[in-house]
């Protein structure tokens, strides 16, 4: 039987506002544990929620970026649920009136566009943060407490829920890194993993081609692209044995170890009846500004997926959506030159330096690439290395270039191969490996200076005449 995946993702962006989405306290991360909190986000007796206007508008902008509606009217639900890192007993969040709506997201492939729906992106505050001792890596399994820290609860949060539209885990991975470089260009969030400022779960099934959709099971809480490819296709393969063995799949909540390789259930999958929604009674609806929306909608920058489509034509798919999802292409875009190899620079080894690429002097390092072919290899990284240093100039590394003129290495190989006879005979003789006896002579004549390349080259052709 042919199953086809069936694919779709929650994501949760943290806003990066100064202030929580509730109340005043600062958001902050890796401060002391219970630092960051007041009697709102602790839910003491009395505290009311005041919404945070930057965090509103922010959703907004996002939601355009998304190519989703935004309604007239939008509001605030409890969502009630009890669980340790949830102080008042419910989320305030928005259920069946969020502040965007009915939106599009286009995915480049090289073999073409998918088009994933965005149901919704809402806003909703964090919940706290649950810190697991005692178990591999800090992970929930195998745990034998757990720690609260009330620093997070609050957080401004966007959740973005897809339609099921993704088909093969390396399309939502695409997905998730061009939606990450579009949170961070439109400067609402940064978007790191590392730290949980953008975390996802995934919603796997699979099915007999074209027939109806089957159960799903969710993957909770990825935080690395590589890790949900991974848990994505590990779970794949899991519901198609399962099937095939006449087996049934439980929709449950699952919690992928990318150490292992297992995704262990945490819980049965909750429906949106579990959670008891019902309106905010302490927050009046919300209206958007009709003017405010437009002038965000105008302000829109060109999007990720419409750049790759733009450079795709002088680089090709791979080098395209590589710079594109780095963030590196605005600096690709400043240096001229050669293009495929300004990319290839970029994208590899200039990153493998860690230089900041907006700090970069572009025009320098387009000469230092233009010559990368003459200059000692140890020369070449440490101009990369130094190319975002203020006053960098290219001159000082291009004094090290390598000897290419004929001129001057003609001499030196003449005087080589007259003191060393024996050896070229031997290799006129069929003894070809000689070759590197020499190059290696001349190499060590011009202080290693030499472009071993026309050394070799202009060897080859002496010792053929």
């Amino acid at each position: 039987m042919s199953w086809e995946p069936v694919i779709g993702l929650e994501i949760h962006v943290h806003l990066k506002t100064r202030t929580k989405m509730f109340c005043r306290c600062r958001v902050a991360y890796f401060e002391p544990p219970n630092t960051q909190t007041c009697p709102v986000c602790l839910a003491q007796p009395g505290a009311l929620p005041v919404p945070n206007r930057q965090a509103i508008e922010w959703t907004v902008l996002l939601g355009l970026a998304l190519g989703c509606e935004v309604p007239e009217r939008a509001i605030f639900h409890r969502k009630n649920y009890f669980y340790p890192d949830n102080p008042k007993g419910y989320q305030i969040s928005q259920y069946d009136e969020p502040l965007c709506v009915n939106g599009r997201f286009v995915v480049p492939g090289a073999e073409g566009d998918t088009v994933v729906g965005i149901e919704r992106a809402h806003l909703e505050e964090d919940a706290a943060k649950t810190i697991h001792v005692g178990g591999a890596e800090g992970r929930i399994q195998g745990a034998d407490r757990s720690l609260i820290d009330f620093n997070r609860a609050g957080t401004p949060l966007v959740e973005i829920v897809t339609a099921p539209d993704l088909r093969s885990a390396e399309d939502a991975k695409r997905f998730l890194q061009l939606l990450r470089q579009t949170v961070i260009e439109l400067g609402i969030s940064d978007a790191e993993m590392e730290k949980g400022s953008l975390r996802f779960d995934v919603n796997v099934s699979v099915r007999p081609s074209g027939e109806e959709f089957r159960t799903r099971t969710e993957l909770k809480n990825m935080n690395s692209f590589a890790f949900a490819a991974r848990g994505i296709e590990r779970e794949l393969e899991r519901q198609i044995g399962v099937y095939e063995s006449g087996g049934t799949v439980e929709q449950e909540t699952l919690h992928f170890d990318p150490s292992r390789a297992e995704a262990p259930p945490l819980r049965s999958k909750e429906e949106a009846q579990d959670y008891r929604y019902f309106p905010e009674p302490d927050l009046v609806p919300l209206e958007p500004d009709r003017e405010v929306v437009e002038r965000f909608r105008g302000e829109l920058p060109e999007s990720p997926t419409a750049r790759v489509r733009r450079l795709e034509g002088e680089l090709g798919f791979g080098l395209a959506e590589g710079l594109v999802t780095s963030g590196r292409d605005e600096l690709y875009s400043r240096i001229p030159g050669e293009r495929v190899a300004v990319a290839n620079v970029v994208m590899n080894e200039l990153a493998a330096t860690g230089v900041d690429p907006a700090s970069v002097n572009a025009d320098e390092l387009a000469k230092v690439i233009e010559r990368r072919g003459d200059i000692p290899r140890a020369a070449f990284t440490d101009a990369l290395a130094a190319s975002g240093s203020p006053g960098f100039s290219a001159a000082r590394y291009l004094t090290e270039a390598s000897i290419a003129d004929v001129s001057e290495l003609d001499p030196v190989i003449d005087r080589i191969l007259d003191e060393n006879e024996s050896q070229a005979e031997a290799y006129r003789g069929g003894k070809e490996g000689l070759l590197g006896f020499f190059v290696g002579l001349v190499m060590k004549e011009t202080g290693g200076k030499a472009n071993p390349k026309i050394v070799s080259e202009l060897l080859r052709e002496k010792l053929r005449a």
